[in-house]
């Protein structure tokens, strides 16, 4: 696999006399995770490549970052699930449509993706998708309130594992499906912009000692996230000269985080096992430690967490459904283990914490490399822009 870095494709302007697109975004709200982030990310990039960027939502703190990169911020009441409010937010969605000469509407969550459809299918503008995860199917009514992930022109498949449960579950054309990874900033996550500085205050605040290793599962606190997974599999190393942090948030999950300290009282890992809650320096959490784990019970639509760590050069240890395979080079860039198998993880486990120096170096090379090549938000956005490029060309065509 070639590597790539991030300048090797910059945001491409309009050709003279071509008129600038106008892009509007739409979403429920613009708090924190993965959608908000991807939607700033990919407002900037359009008014990069000389665009009209719009994005509407109830608005939150990332609301600020739109401004920041030159994007509008337009107030709609979108996280609403109501039917009727589905429909007043239609006619709101064409206003803006029309007040603005919108060309592309790109729907990120379902209730907003309704409106922007039946918005797109009055104004006639193009209506493009991104289906970020597996959504629970539940009542027979579920599938078909899922499915307008899957009515734009195009439809942006978060992974290959999305793509495909895409095709299994709603018989999407598979024409219409383009794969377009999450980017990470590797502004952001690059191990030579982290000072030491930054590695050793959270050292401090979490009271690690010096020269042991550490082994980080970050996830919010909820059982799906395979934190007990990890708890056991510690427990079958029996070796307390290890640290295990487990950073995040129990969103009010108070019994389920009991749950943990206890099985990690009853498993003789106090010292071994540190729930530390929410962190607000990643970077600096993954510089830090020795191996980065992602346990989780269910399949990944993506899994943010192993593409950070490579980023930052660290082994991952990922569970083998979902989207982890795609993430994750076995035995170059980390390791891949069955899902819920604790004696796999335990192994894993093993393997990355006896990795002599050279041999961590040589795996650090590679993860960064892969998700230079692969996962970066240029990358991302890159993308993007070319599939919004692909849908406005004279004669693409139209199947929302």
């Amino acid at each position: 696999m070639a590597d790539t870095v991030e300048t090797t494709m910059p945001p491409q302007a309009p050709a003279s006399g071509e008129a600038a697109p106008v892009i509007l975004q739409v979403l429920p709200e613009l708090v924190t995770g993965g959608v908000e982030r991807g939607t700033v990310d990919i407002a900037g990039a359009i008014v990069q490549a000389g665009g009209r960027s719009l994005v509407a939502s109830e608005g939150g703190r990332m609301a600020g970052e739109l401004q920041r990169v030159g994007a509008e911020h337009i107030t709609l009441p979108l996280a609403t699930k109501s039917p009727f409010a589905i429909r007043r937010n239609a006619r709101r969605l064409a206003e803006v449509i029309r007040a603005n000469g919108v060309d592309i509407v790109h729907a990120r969550s379902r209730a907003p993706a309704w409106s922007a459809l039946f918005a797109s299918r009055r104004t006639g503008a193009h209506f493009v998708t991104t289906f970020h995860g597996t959504y629970n199917l539940g009542p027979p009514f579920k599938k078909l309130y899922n499915s307008v992930m899957t009515r734009g022109e195009r439809v942006i498949a978060i992974s290959q594992f999305i793509a495909d449960h895409m095709v299994k579950t709603y018989k999407t054309d598979p024409a219409k499906i383009r794969v377009i990874y999450r980017g990470v900033d590797m502004d952001i996550f690059d191990p030579q912009k982290v000072p030491a500085v930054r590695v050793i205050q959270l050292a401090n605040q979490w009271r690690l000692p010096d020269g042991i290793p550490v082994v980080l599962l970050p996830a919010r606190l909820t059982r799906w996230k395979g934190q007990t997974l990890l708890i056991e599999a510690l427990a079958r190393l029996r070796d307390g000269n290890i640290r295990c942090l487990l950073v995040g948030d129990d969103q009010g999950r108070t019994k389920y985080r009991r749950a943990l300290e206890r099985l990690v009282h009853r498993r003789n890992l106090d010292s071994v096992v540190h729930i530390v809650g929410e962190c607000s320096d990643m970077p600096a959490a993954y510089k830090l430690a020795d191996v980065v784990v992602s346990a989780s019970t269910d399949p990944e639509a993506f899994g943010r967490v192993m593409v950070e760590a490579q980023a930052m050069g660290k082994p991952v240890i990922g569970a083998a459904h979902g989207a982890s395979s795609e993430l994750i080079l076995p035995d170059r860039t980390g390791w891949l283990f069955e899902p819920g198998n604790v004696e796999q993880l335990a192994g894993a486990l093993s393997s990355a914490l006896s990795l002599d120096t050279g041999a961590r170096e040589q795996l650090s090379n590679a993860a960064i490399a892969n998700v230079q090549a692969r996962f970066s938000k240029t990358r991302m956005c890159h993308d993007t822009l070319n599939l919004y490029r692909e849908i406005l060309a004279p004669g693409a065509a139209a199947s929302a």
